[in-house]
């Protein structure tokens, strides 16, 4: 009799199982899960290959979903759990994994008309809404179908009368299957940076484009990288009578194209009592030997005033394999801040810590990331040749980017300690 009524409950376990496989659905259990998850990439002209913004374009793509989020490739996030929290986290709950998973296996049914939630709206063409102001290249850039091109440089007379906070920006690239990366300077009144270059037109700096120590970092375009929104009361600063410079880089992938770049910004609306700046921990005195598939580098930046670390953007190439942020304070205590263990070079990510780090002068950011140069590398150049710093993709760097919050009132300056210069502007890859 117990055998009997085992097999009863057992039968009736394998039934219930079926019939939950066979009830989830796209428009009742997939259709949320994409709207909250992926659709701000997954939709027509943003950095995703496809749309997942219907049953018929997210059919095709079921076992390729499944795939993806069981190995939590997608949505990409790399922070080590054990270190920090972050309200940026994209890690899918394991409950949406598995609906994921079970919609795919069971047929990938598209369900009752009834059940699909209304359709996710999103302002076309921008991520931060309607922009105060809108900036674009003056001209196409023509892009040839090969070949290894320089950065270029393209000055925006910025007409800023008065002092300019922006609270929230974002760059959209005209062409992202060409356009590997964007950032955006803020070049101050009176610079002598780029003193010879033409507004609008293309320009390749003789001494590499770093900028000099007065130019700051507005905002970058990567794949991965989100527009950079700020809490009220902070922003960055555009002085009156600064220009916008933009230093892109094209790669070529076999069809001759053209891009025509734009930047919109969204200004302040309320009182700014915190200034936003873009600094990095970095350093370009390294070589990775040939061969050698755990290669360390460090790098330190010294905060020579209080301040508030509000966001990390570790930066690597191909050989890129982990990146720690840590600080030291002046008392001698450690604390690691974020730990990514599997960097990947396709998805250039921001972290933003649920916990801001208010550090005391003197605290130190340390930064360490491992290299790998060797043949098991599958996204290695060339395993045969050491690697040096340099501004392409099968060069290297070693940027650990991070956002500081400071007192509106205090220069920048203040930041760093007098035996500690001011970084040139940081640049991408």
């Amino acid at each position: 009799m117990l055998v009997r009524s085992l097999s009863i409950v057992c039968f009736g376990g394998v039934l219930s199982a079926a019939s939950a496989s066979s009830s989830v659905t796209f428009n009742k259990d997939v259709a949320p899960i994409l709207q909250e998850n992926c659709q701000t990439c997954h939709r027509s002209g943003e950095a995703a290959p496809m749309s997942l913004m219907t049953y018929k374009e997210a059919r095709p793509w079921a076992a390729s979903i499944s795939e993806a989020v069981t190995l939590k490739k997608m949505p990409p996030w790399f922070a080590d759990p054990k270190y920090g929290h972050f309200v940026n986290d994209r890690s899918l709950k394991q409950k949406d994994i598995e609906t994921l998973v079970t919609w795919a296996k069971s047929g990938a049914k598209e369900g009752n008309p009834k059940d699909l939630p209304a359709t996710a709206q999103f302002l076309q063409g921008w991520n931060i809404g309607k922009p105060d102001l809108q900036i674009e290249m003056s001209q196409d850039f023509k892009i040839p179908a090969s070949g290894t091109l320089d950065y270029q440089y393209i000055l925006i007379p910025g007409n800023f009368k008065e002092d300019t906070w922006v609270s929230e920006a974002e760059v959209r690239p005209g062409n992202r299957a060409l356009v590997h990366h964007v950032i955006a300077f803020v070049r101050p009144p009176n610079s002598k940076w780029m003193k010879d270059a033409q507004p609008g037109l293309p320009y390749v700096p003789k001494d590499g484009g770093d900028g000099g120590n007065n130019s700051e970092f507005l905002v970058g375009y990567a794949p991965g990288m989100v527009p950079t929104r700020l809490q009220p009361g902070r922003a960055k600063l555009i002085k009156a009578g600064s220009d916008v410079i933009l230093q892109m880089h094209y790669t070529a992938n076999g069809k001759e194209g053209v891009d025509r770049t734009k930047i919109g910004f969204v200004f302040a609306k309320e009182p700014v009592t915190e200034r936003v700046l873009t600094l990095a921990a970095t350093t370009r005195r390294f070589e990775i030997p040939a061969g050698d598939s755990n290669y360390r580098v460090d790098s330190t930046f010294e905060f020579g005033d209080d301040a508030k670390v509000i966001a990390y953007l570790p930066h690597m190439h191909l050989r890129g394999k982990d990146f720690e942020y840590r600080a030291v304070y002046p008392t001698g205590e450690k604390e690691t801040l974020l730990n990514v263990p599997n960097y990947s070079f396709s998805w250039q990510l921001s972290y933003f810590p649920a916990k801001e780090l208010v550090v005391p002068k003197g605290t130190r950011l340390e930064c360490t990331a491992h290299y790998d140069n060797s043949p098991n590398n599958p996204n290695n150049p060339d395993a045969t040749k050491s690697v040096k710093y340099g501004d392409q993709s099968w060069e290297e760097m070693m940027f650990g980017f991070f956002d500081v919050a400071i007192d509106a009132k205090k220069s920048p300056s203040s930041l760093f300690p007098r035996r500690q210069k001011a970084p040139a502007p940081a640049v991408l890859e």
